[in-house]
């Protein structure tokens, strides 16, 4: 079952541009430039880019808070505009900048509020307000007002908010921004447990790639409101030239580092004690038995590639554009100006 499906979305919106020192004149740019997504239920779905590249302004079409341009979209089987009311009783929406908690209130009674503006019964949400408290560790602060929470509780109960009338479809937009580590733990757990129950979607926009890489099995990235990725984050290394490593130590230093099948010699250290190899076509067994048959090994690692230097890489490449067989591309300058619809987050 489709969760949300655009074709051709596009949102254009009108600026100012200084035109020499006196004259101004109304130019139309485009944010989001003709996107195609299908999110089935269930999915983990991270939508990450640049500064500007049209993220916001997708999930503000897609939440029904912004008219498309053009295009079509879906949600739920819903229009997200001229059905935004009953598209608010399916979705729910969680941004590290907005709250949707009443600050002088305490926690709870927030939360009963909520059952009321959703009309949820009462054995309903207390059913889920029991597994979140237990998820979340909520009990601490229950009877606190938000205003006296901690940023690492105060997120803790906007989540548990956004899920209390049983949405299909969850917006996160930089959930675990500004958290400590013990906050933004068990914000990864609370989510990775949500996504394995496999009745939620969620779709995750962060600039925290660990969130990313934890929590979603499918990866979308955009850039000057376009589609640059769709795929999984191992399709991603292997697009943009990011390997795996293999780093030898020797028990002493060879006159000429052996050449692998499948593998190229990345690295030597200046005592020669160390060499790393790229994976290419071969696998981690195959370069280690290799060179244990060729040299005297002290000890070995495998080293993951960074899924943060591969997208900074793709970011700076020309749109759907490869990288080099060393991993490289060439840079370009970054999208022109901020997203127009960011100072303003949809509400469900």
């Amino acid at each position: 079952m489709t969760a949300i499906e655009t074709r051709g979305l596009r949102k254009e919106f009108t600026v100012r541009v200084k035109i020499g020192r006196l004259r101004r004149e109304n130019r139309v740019r485009a944010a989001v430039d003709g996107i195609d997504l299908r999110v089935e239920r269930g999915e983990m779905l991270g939508y990450i880019g640049p500064n500007g590249a049209g993220k916001s302004t997708t999930l503000k079409m897609l939440t029904g808070v912004l008219m498309p341009t053009a295009g079509e979209v879906r949600v739920c089987g819903l229009r997200p505009v001229a059905q935004r009311v009953q598209l608010a009783r399916r979705i729910g929406v969680v941004f590290g900048q907005r709250s949707q908690l009443w600050w002088d209130l305490p926690l709870r009674d927030s939360f009963g509020l909520l059952r009321h503006i959703y009309r949820v019964p009462a054995a309903e949400h207390a059913a889920r307000l029991v597994r979140c408290r237990a998820l979340l560790d909520l009990d601490g602060f229950l009877d606190v007002p938000v205003r006296q929470l901690s940023l690492g509780q105060r997120m803790r109960g906007e989540l548990t908010a956004a899920l209390l009338h049983g949405p299909e479809v969850l917006f996160l937009d930089e959930p675990t921004i500004g958290l400590d580590v013990v906050s933004r733990q068990a914000v990864r757990g609370f989510l990775g447990e949500l996504g394995r129950a496999g009745d939620t979607t969620l779709v995750l926009t962060t600039h925290d790639l660990a969130d990313i890489e934890r929590l979603c099995q499918r990866l979308v990235v955009v850039d000057h409101g376009r589609v640059v990725h769709d795929g999984s984050i191992a399709e991603l290394h292997r697009r943009y030239g990011s390997r795996r490593l293999v780093v030898a130590d020797l028990d002493a230093p060879v006159p000429e580092p052996p050449a692998l099948p499948g593998a190229r010699l990345r690295q030597v250290a200046p005592d020669g004690r160390r060499l790393v190899y790229a994976l290419e076509s071969a696998g981690v067994a195959e370069v280690v038995s290799g060179l244990a048959g060729l040299v005297s090994l002290r000890d070995i690692a495998v080293v993951e590639p960074d899924i943060e230097e591969v997208v900074a890489r793709l970011y700076r490449a020309p749109a759907g554009g490869p990288a080099s067989a060393d991993g490289s591309v060439p840079r370009l300058p970054s999208p022109a100006g901020p997203d127009p619809a960011a100072e303003a987050a949809p509400t469900g």
